[in-house]
């Protein structure tokens, strides 16, 4: 099985430009045969009623999935064994900084703005034995290049930095890289489709699967939804949820032609539009989004579903 996905984190509604992100994920999956998933990310920040608000809004838009919902906080067991694989290999150290203590160091001329400058890489075990009655540790990967290389659809060849990166937290909980690399290859997903200011983080994500041995995925980084500041769309600019445009007179049909025309594509149906789907053909500038421009008068003009 080969497959895509949309994976959120449910802390809150789903905006339009969230929304827009998904659409397009499905449209990739769905257009090269693969199979579209869904799947919580919920290890970190979790706010009652969002996943089952967010799944709604989802089949609101006509979005379908296949199989059941998964969520990070079912898979442990799946952390714990790559943990250990890469324990074995000696790909791992532990690491008792302080956000502090790295933004201080982190100042040094030879370390590159938001990169770890390496303390503890190489602690004796006297030193990390003080440290632990001090405070616990996280767990970094021990990274043996400096940059790694990726394949974008829409981006080409894209080179990014990779410093030795958090896998585990000091609270025990696995980060955002170790597990969106882990549930993807043993979820058969090898089609990453998801927005452009997660592209730096990829070349870290492909490097931790090539030393878990696992198969390289197809990425394709999407333009984001931004405010007319050019700041990412959040919920404070205005109606941007599919519940809050309701209240402006919008049905979830006429946010997803909306949605459609952004990207270019015919906005009657999401079977039309996967249709016409052309991924190089998608728009490669962000979409913005003016909360003000959308009224109910504006809700009246678009093409209901059919």
């Amino acid at each position: 099985m080969t497959a895509g996905r949309f994976a959120p984190s449910p802390t809150g509604e789903l905006h339009v430009g969230n929304l827009r992100t998904a659409i397009v994920a499905w449209l990739f999956a769905r257009s090269t045969g693969r199979q579209f998933l869904l799947r919580v990310e919920d290890l970190d920040r979790v706010r009652a009623g969002a996943e089952e608000a967010q799944l709604a809004e989802l089949t609101a838009v006509g979005l379908t999935w296949d199989g059941e919902v998964t969520r990070q906080s079912d898979r442990q067991a799946h952390y714990d064994d790559a943990v250990t694989r890469l324990r074995r290999a000696d790909h791992l150290f532990e690491c008792f900084c302080t956000r502090r203590d790295i933004a201080e160091a982190a100042s040094a001329p030879h370390v590159l703005p938001g990169h770890y400058p390496g303390t503890c890489r190489n602690l004796s075990e006297a030193e990390r034995e003080a440290a632990r009655r001090v405070r616990p540790a996280a767990l970094r990967l021990r990274t043996d290049v400096g940059q790694y290389e990726i394949r974008d659809v829409l981006h080409g060849g894209y080179t990014g930095a990779v410093d030795d990166f958090v896998v585990v937290r000091n609270d025990g909980v696995p980060a955002y890289n170790l597990a969106v690399v882990v549930d993807d290859a043993q979820q058969g997903i090898d089609q990453v489709v998801r927005g452009d200011d997660l592209l730096s983080s990829a070349p870290r994500q492909a490097y931790l699967g090539s030393l878990l041995g696992l198969p390289p995925v197809e990425y394709a980084h999407v333009p984001l939804a931004l405010n007319p500041e050019r700041r990412r769309l959040a919920k404070r600019d205005g109606a941007v949820t599919l519940e809050a445009l309701a209240a402006e007179g919008w049905e979830a049909a006429a946010v997803r032609s909306l949605i459609l025309r952004s990207l270019g594509l015919p906005d009657t149906s999401l079977d039309a539009a996967l249709g016409a789907f052309d991924p190089f053909r998608l728009p490669r500038e962000p979409w913005i989004v003016d909360p003000s421009h959308l009224s109910s008068t504006d809700a009246a003009t678009v093409p209901p579903n059919r």
